[in-house]
């Protein structure tokens, strides 16, 4: 089989924003080695989710990190919510983006990166609130999908179920933290890449070593 490389994620993971570039980087570089996956964690449950004030102190510390470790940028419209959390309305819960990320994915496999990345992008540089339908609708007209088709399946169980399966696989695995890649080069042959914010170079050094290791 084709080595594929998961990527797990979680949408309200800034350190997974942070990371966008550089799985960006990796996929680009090995497009044509191996396949790709993202699997969504939904570190937040819906039917435990927290209010912004609660995790605000959080996002407050680890945002100016991720920028200068990372380079990207936080939108002004997300760090308002941070910054101002008593006025926010925001209650978060990762469970949403894991099902339009399941739905995405199914209608647009070619762009399971990207899709990821984007969502990534709406929350933390756009603002806008991903527990929100809306938040959804500008990425419809950017792949052109149907919306109608979209908002349908968003309710569907069948999503639903995916979303909980790929955090239970997450949760298999025992990962020590995200964003995490793991290589699988056979039916049961699984490979820990990374835990954690890791570099390019890092990253590459040991995908290479499982993908050559027949030359050496």
């Amino acid at each position: 089989m084709k080595p594929l490389l998961i990527y797990c994620y979680d949408a309200y993971c800034s350190w997974c924003y942070g990371f966008s570039p550089t799985i960006r980087l990796i996929a680009e570089k090995y497009a044509n080695l191996i396949s790709f996956e993202v699997l969504s964690a939904t570190m937040i449950d819906d039917e435990n989710p927290v209010p912004i004030h609660l995790v605000s102190p959080f996002f407050l510390e680890a945002y100016k990190e991720v920028e200068k470790k990372t380079g990207v940028r936080f939108g002004s419209d997300f760090l308002w919510h941070i910054e101002n959390p008593n006025q926010s309305d925001w209650i978060l819960h990762s469970r949403k983006a894991a099902i339009a990320l399941c739905i995405l994915k199914d209608l647009r496999p070619e762009e399971t990166l990207n899709l990821a990345a984007d969502l990534q992008y709406a929350l933390f540089y756009e603002g806008r609130d991903l527990t929100d339908n809306e938040a959804y609708r500008h990425l419809l007209a950017r792949y052109l999908i149907d919306p109608d088709y979209f908002y349908y399946e968003l309710e569907n169980m069948k999503y639903k179920l995916m979303a909980g399966v790929e955090e239970g696989i997450i949760k298999q695995l025992k990962l020590g933290g995200f964003p995490s890649l793991i290589l699988q080069t056979g039916e049961s042959d699984f490979h820990t890449i990374s835990h954690g914010l890791d570099s390019f170079d890092n990253i590459c050094k040991r995908l290479d070593a499982f993908l050559y290791a027949d030359e050496s």
